[in-house]
């Protein structure tokens, strides 16, 4: 398996550019991480100085976001886009661009046999690159 991938990504050519998370939900991301660890630290001194079960939960939530929060940010990271000269890749999907049947406006993307993934909007100008793509794919499909 681990061949058939490499193969694959020699076909797609040379890495023209890679789109990763877009800075703003990237900044969203880290404001609600020490925004809710905050809350955190100020609930767990909260219920060292009071004692009251209230604030122990109320800092066990914080707690949670703040994983959930960094857990999502983690897994987001790996859903960059890579254009490549042939073709495009995004997370397990490798798709050259005669493959491709159609690329709608939100960025769906169909290829052969009815496969579809989606361009996803978080990335880096992911319009440009939706309007790059149908560009490519119309002028190789002609």
């Amino acid at each position: 398996m681990a061949r058939k991938n490499k193969n694959r990504d020699n076909e797609l050519g040379r890495l023209v550019t890679v789109h990763p998370i877009a800075p703003a939900y990237v900044q969203r991301a880290v404001f609600m991480a020490v925004l809710s660890f905050m809350f955190f630290l100020g609930m767990m001194f909260a219920f060292y100085v009071r004692q009251s079960l209230l604030f122990f939960l109320l800092s066990t939530a914080f707690l949670m976001i703040y994983l959930i929060t960094m857990f999502s940010w983690v897994m987001q990271r790996k859903g960059s886009v890579e254009y490549f000269e042939n073709g495009v890749k995004h997370r397990k999907n490798t798709v050259l661009w005669s493959e491709i049947t159609s690329v709608s406006d939100a960025g769906e993307i169909t290829h052969l046999h009815g496969k579809k993934f989606t361009i996803p909007a978080t990335v880096s100008e992911s319009e440009k690159l939706v309007q790059t793509i149908k560009a490519r794919v119309s002028a190789v499909n002609g």
